[in-house]
């Protein structure tokens, strides 16, 4: 996972009550401060294994930041980017999926990469945010699996349009991908 191109980011831990909910930018939920402690304990590793700096880039909302709070007591520099936040699901984020009426879903489904639900952004306005995130080479992250979605497609198919048939599973909580 090492290396100078791309970045190295890992999916925030495992939030509190967000089961069955729809989890977006506008949901600051939290997450239990043993999971973030045990993630920045396998990204202070992963650092010391590559030699990489002491450097990390989250998201501000707490379930990515309190992983850069806990190496920031360590000595580390966290700098925290609003570009490395979840997507704004607008009107339906933070509420219970099978309370989001299935018609708007069914827009969504047909209008991908387009749709935006009532006030939040769309596909398309996640991969350009993606896009124009620029992090430095080698950079290690702490971001959201939605985000991670729209870099790891952003780098490996430009060229192809999303649509909700292909777009794949997102990372595990903890999980570390290597994106351009």
């Amino acid at each position: 996972m090492a290396g100078p191109e791309g970045i190295t980011v890992w999916r925030h831990p495992r939030p509190e009550g967000v089961k069955g909910r729809c989890i977006g930018a506008r949901s600051d939920v939290p997450v239990h401060w043993r999971r973030a402690k045990r993630l920045a304990r396998r990204i202070q590793a992963h650092a010391r294994r590559h030699r990489l700096p002491h450097e990390i880039w989250t998201s501000p909302l707490q379930r990515c930041a309190e992983v850069g709070r806990w190496l920031r007591r360590w000595g580390w520099t966290h700098h925290t980017r609003d570009e490395l936040r979840e997507m704004d699901f607008g009107a339906w984020d933070g509420r219970s999926w099978r309370d989001i009426p299935k018609a708007e879903v069914d827009a969504w489904v047909a209008d991908f990469l387009g749709f935006a639900p009532a006030g939040g952004e769309s596909l398309q306005a996640l991969l350009d945010r993606v896009a124009a995130c620029a992090l430095p080479a080698g950079a290690l992250a702490v971001s959201h699996g939605g985000w991670m979605l729209a870099r790891r497609w952003r780098h490996e198919q430009p060229q192809r349009q999303p649509s909700a048939d292909r777009w794949p599973r997102p990372p595990d909580y903890g999980e570390a991908w290597r994106v351009g």
